[in-house]
Order: structure tokens, then C-alpha cells, then sequence
């Protein structure tokens, strides 16, 4: 098992959620860019930081990928050559049409025709395409509308410690600036994420349109997406609102919620109880509340959801597509015992 990134935020925590999870790893292969005598820790042990080169992956089974769309252009197809089945958290993939792209309790059954890369949605996008589809099933999907209030950590380790810089600075009475972002994210949302395209959205929206689109198969949806981020270290916040085909209410729609695994429903307004940042933090659930009518619209719902950005986000639903490689022997490479 190889971890490409894995001095990297998501790349540090795929490898925790690899023991977590207790997945069968008979050894570990840590890559990266560079090792530069680094080591990580795993079961106990002290594993060394190797350089990534074509022939790191000459006896690896799978690989997890969080190094970046430039480097999974370079190495994943290298990996797949060598029979390694390439997990890869980078957008380069996403939206071929050879690649599948997979959300764990959604879509596996995309992963039986894979050509040995295997394409990890992005966070935001990850956290809501299961309650799209409860949701699709239960009352037909006519049109989405989501908000996103996504955490710094989105932007890896050194976006946290941005933030915790920008706190400081407030807390000296200074004037707080960000070496990451175009303007002080502790003291305003921003309402950017990525790069700006000709249309006016940003990357990081279109990705949550077409990749929703993809992993649901439903090419013709009708979504719009706005990405906002936040002074929050973990947990990606989302304001959603749908068009059914059909009636359904809400204590129908959390029903359909609660029965997908990994959700959550927290919904007890009149206590104060419903899904915050601070909760999904280090943990792997996706949470959905405030579930109510849209009367906006036919057939309208509104709902909030909240997940890890780092661990289900990326991490997490990396490991759980290599679980199902194994458990579905879609392991091609000859060093696999099946």
C-alpha cells in the first residue's frame, strides 16, 4: 500500500485512517516529492519518507494519491501500468470518462469497470452527493441550490496556521493579513474559491455541479453552487436547497437521510441540536439538519450539512474505495493475494 502526499495534511491522515480502520496493509510505502530523511508514523512504527519515482510502485498493490493534480498526471498512469490501482484525491482525473469517480455509499458499483485510476471527488462535493441521491430516490431530483461555508483546511496545513496567525495578529490588536488568500479570511467570509472562469463562477463551484452531475448519473441536473470560505479549521458547511419531482416531507426526507450509511440526522431545533463544524470534526459521519419545506418551490426542501473535509472529505473515502477494491476483488495487480 503506497501514500503519495504523505507528509501532507490528507496524506497524514489517510495513513491514520488506514490503522483506524484496521485495513490490511501488509507493508507501507510513504512517497513523496521528496524524502529528505522524514518519517511517519504507522502502528507503531516509524516508516521512512521515500521519493516518488515510476518504480515506487513496481510491487504496490494500491496507491492513495494526495500530491496534487500535476503530480497524479504524472505517476498515476506510470502506477496503473505496473497493475497498482491509483486512488487519487486530485481533480485531474474527475471528469474523464474512463476514470470512475466514486463516493464510498453511493456509486461502488462504478468502480467494477476501472482501468486502474480511480477518481476521490472533491470535499464539498463528497458530503453532499448522498443526501442528493436519498433524496433522488425517494422523490426524483429536479434542481439543487447549494451554499458551501467551507474551512480553511480545504487549502492544506499551511491555510491552518494562516488562520491561527490572522487570530493572533486580531488578538495583539493588530491588523490582520493572510499570506493564502487575497484578503483576511478571520474577519470576512470569502466568497472565492479557486480561480475565477469566464462565466463568473469559480473552479471549485463548477467542480461541485459537474462532478455532482457524474457520481449521481444524472448529466442534465440543475445545480448551482456559490463556495464561501470561513475562519474554521475543519468541517465544511453547506446550505442546500432542492426541487423534487415529487411531495416529500421533511420527516420523509429524514428518513430517507438516516437510512444511508454514514449519515447522521441531528435535527432538534428547540434544543439547539443540529449539525455544527465543531461536531463532524475528526470523525468520518456525515451530519444533515434543519430539515424543513422550501415553499419557494414545488416540491421544496432545505436542508444543512456538515462533514470533515479532511477525513471524509478526502481521507477517509480514499480508504473506503480501496476497502472495496479488496472486497470486490477489483485488485488487478499480480502482487495481490485475492
Amino acid at each position: 500500500m503506497a501514500v503519495l502526499g504523505a507528509t501532507g495534511l490528507v496524506g497524514q491522515t489517510m495513513i491514520s485512517v488506514l490503522e483506524q480502520r484496521s485495513f490490511p496493509v501488509r507493508a507501507l510505502v510513504p512517497l513523496a516529492a521528496s524524502g529528505g530523511g522524514r518519517t511517519v508514523k504507522f502502528r507503531g512504527a516509524d516508516i521512512p519518507v521515500q521519493q516518488v519515482t515510476p518504480d515506487s510502485f513496481d510491487m504496490v498493490d494500491i496507491a492513495l494519491f494526495s500530491a496534487g493534480g500535476a503530480a497524479s498526471l504524472m505517476y498515476a498512469p506510470e502506477a496503473a501500468a505496473r497493475g497498482c490501482a491509483v486512488v487519487d484525491n486530485s481533480s485531474a482525473w474527475r471528469m474523464d470518462a474512463n476514470v470512475p469517480l466514486v463516493v464510498s455509499q453511493v456509486n461502488p458499483e462504478a468502480l467494477t469497470d476501472h482501468n486502474g485510476i480511480i477518481a476521490n471527488p472533491n470535499c464539498s462535493t463528497m458530503q453532499l452527493v448522498p443526501l442528493l441521491k436519498a433524496l433522488s430516490e425517494a422523490a426524483g431530483l429536479e434542481r439543487v441550490v447549494v451554499a458551501t461555508y467551507q474551512a480553511v483546511s480545504g487549502a492544506g496545513a499551511k491555510a491552518v496556521a494562516d488562520l491561527a496567525q490572522q487570530r493572533a495578529t486580531l488578538v495583539r490588536g493588530g491588523s490582520a493579513t493572510s499570506t493564502i488568500y487575497p484578503h483576511a479570511v478571520v474577519s470576512s467570509p470569502i466568497p472565492a474559491i479557486d480561480v475565477f472562469l469566464s462565466d463568473g463562477s469559480t473552479k471549485e463551484e463548477t467542480k461541485m455541479v459537474n462532478e455532482s452531475r457524474k457520481i449521481l448519473a444524472l448529466p442534465n441536473l440543475r445545480i448551482s453552487a456559490t463556495a464561501v470560505r470561513v475562519p474554521v479549521e475543519r468541517s465544511h458547511s453547506e446550505a442546500v436547497h432542492v426541487e423534487l419531482s415529487r411531495p416529500l416531507s421533511p420527516d420523509q426526507a429524514r428518513a430517507a437521510f438516516s437510512q444511508i450509511t454514514g449519515v447522521t440526522v441531528i435535527d432538534d431545533p428547540a434544543n439547539h441540536a443540529y449539525p455544527l463544524a465543531a461536531i463532524a470534526s475528526d470523525n468520518d459521519e456525515i451530519y444533515v439538519g434543519r430539515v424543513r419545506t422550501d415553499a419557494s418551490v414545488e416540491h421544496g426542501l432545505a436542508f444543512w450539512v456538515v462533514s470533515d473535509n479532511v477525513r471524509k472529505g478526502a481521507a477517509t473515502n480514499a480508504v473506503q474505495i480501496a476497502e472495496l477494491l479488496v472486497d470486490m476483488d477489483l485488485v488487478h495487480g499480480a502482487h495481490h493475494d485475492a
